[in-house]
């Protein structure tokens, strides 16, 4: 393998494993990706700190990170740990100030600390209280790649994601985001490149886009 290889970390989103990525393909003569995975979170442990420990999973120099959702967050916080060649951010935020108003008012009034995250290890009880009785295929599909299912990293990263403090974007980062996102509406995010019917889950069904245009970002080549 070439040393000018470019070494691409993915994280995947909240509670995701990285078959998230399983259609994201790379030309192999330019990059190497690599997967990273959500280790449990220390009691009371700060995001920078969780940061850092993920960060040791990071072997290549300056490498280019992308993240999806929350995954997105944990990436602009490794980035201010390790150096960069570029940082990725697909389905997520930014600063504090693009989160929805929902997310906000969670904060606000600490109403995310009642979430019934303890349902989480009951897969099947926990999609009935979120989707309802009649969204099965939805279901199936978070059983596949929702696999991370222990309560205090259910409750650690809903803070995490709802307390961000992250004021200014961060240089040499790219943001990605689909018109349709029902997780961090579109209509919240400011200066991202924009997917038309891109859902908070594009990086599975429009995975296309992303194998033909991620290699034309990291390059800063034109993107169509």
């Amino acid at each position: 393998m070439s040393q000018d290889v470019i070494h691409v970390y993915f994280m995947p989103g909240m509670a995701a494993n990285p078959s998230i990525f399983e259609y994201i393909k790379l030309p192999e003569d330019k990059f190497k990706i690599h997967l990273l995975e959500w280790i449990i979170p220390e009691p009371k442990e700060s995001l920078s700190h969780y940061a850092k420990r993920v960060c040791e999973g990071v072997k290549a120099e300056n490498p280019v990170l992308v993240g999806v959702s929350f995954g997105g967050i944990l990436v602009q916080e490794m980035s201010k740990i390790i150096k960069t060649r570029k940082v990725v951010v697909i389905s997520s935020v930014l600063t504090k100030y693009e989160l929805p108003k929902r997310m906000k008012l969670a904060r606000a009034t600490k109403m995310y600390k009642f979430l019934p995250t303890h349902l989480v290890q009951d897969f099947e009880a926990y999609a009935k209280y979120t989707f309802g009785d009649t969204a099965t295929k939805r279901v199936n599909l978070y059983k596949k790649y929702l696999s991370v299912r222990d309560k205090n990293y259910l409750d650690w990263a809903i803070e995490q994601v709802v307390c961000w403090e992250q004021e200014e974007p961060l240089p040499n980062t790219i943001h990605i985001h689909g018109e349709k996102d029902a997780v961090f509406p579109y209509q919240y995010i400011n200066n991202c490149i924009p997917i038309k019917g891109g859902t908070h889950i594009m990086i599975i069904n429009k995975y296309k886009w992303f194998n033909e245009n991620l290699p034309k970002l990291i390059l800063d080549t034109n993107v169509a």
